[in-house]
């Protein structure tokens, strides 16, 4: 069952500048940074607020690190913006499965690592009305390290 809007990913062209424009206009704060190699991402998660279930939802700031990485190609495509929705989920596995059922394509055979040591996969954006979707299972210590 999904809980909660987890994050929304946005692409960029200059991680540096694009968190000083979040944390100086709207104040967020920088809870966690990291590259990520398998994805092709210098990442930065700047946290919104808690949840009920014990999570939080966050904005994702993505640079890619290759320009063929997913993010790279769809920046050069589209430019910076709104990259992805991502929602919270308990059971990544078995929620993928049941919305697979319903005739919508997940683009991973199985789970991968995600930020903070969360385990992740994507749903076709041509089966959710245009909208790249994530799953999240967040790690049960995602931890505040930069």
């Amino acid at each position: 069952m999904l809980t909660r809007i987890d994050h929304i990913g946005i692409a960029c062209r200059d991680l540096d500048e694009t968190v000083a424009f979040y944390t100086t206009t709207y104040g967020f704060e920088v809870f966690h940074t990291e590259i990520n190699e398998e994805q092709g991402v210098r990442e930065a998660m700047l946290k919104i607020n808690e949840t009920s279930d014990g999570g939080a939802s966050y904005l994702q700031l993505l640079e890619p690190i290759r320009e063929d990485s997913a993010v790279g190609k769809w920046l050069a495509k589209n430019g910076e913006g709104v990259h992805h929705i991502a929602f919270g989920t308990a059971d990544v596995d078995g929620d993928a499965a049941a919305i697979a059922g319903k005739g919508v394509r997940v683009l991973y055979d199985e789970p991968r690592r995600g930020s903070m040591g969360s385990r992740i996969t994507f749903l076709h954006p041509k089966d959710c009305h245009g909208v790249l979707t994530e799953l999240v299972t967040a790690a049960e210590n995602p931890g505040a390290e930069h």
